[in-house]
């Protein structure tokens, strides 16, 4: 196993994969995770779009940190952890980033369906500054 160098984690985190977000529960519990669409350039921040009326929303911005996972599921294994800050949330959430978003993980005709009907359409971008990285990278475990 090896880590990624810089470059290496950042193309892998612009990759589409779907990520898993954790953050802090206040409520005594351990820490809420939820799978979620993400936006990523290389050296910018990492974007999500999610309904201001979730749990995750909400706890998100409590905390104002959270832990990002992203991970390739068949081998070779590889993932990137990225612990970052919410350096800013726009409400509501343009929608050309919800557009974005939805089409690069659907395609342009079904992610733009999607952003259509999605009810109620007032969603909130949350910008996460990555502060610390993790990666591994198992290609040469093989």
């Amino acid at each position: 196993m090896r880590s990624f160098s810089d470059a290496e984690r950042q193309e892998f985190l612009a990759a589409k994969h779907v990520a898993v977000l954790s953050v802090e529960a206040a409520d005594g519990r351990p820490p809420a995770s939820a799978p979620i669409w993400y936006d990523y350039v290389p050296g910018g921040n990492v974007r999500i779009s999610t309904s201001p009326n979730t749990r995750k929303a909400r706890l998100i911005e409590l905390a104002g940190a959270v832990t990002l996972v992203v991970q390739r599921e068949e081998p070779p294994y590889q993932y990137v952890v990225v612990e970052g800050t919410v350096v800013e949330t726009t409400s509501p959430s343009p929608m050309d980033v919800r557009d974005a978003i939805a089409i690069r993980y659907l395609g342009e005709e079904r992610g733009r369906a999607f952003v259509r009907d999605i009810e109620p359409p007032d969603n909130v971008l949350i910008s996460i500054r990555p502060d610390r990285w993790l990666s591994a990278d198992f290609s040469g475990d093989l």
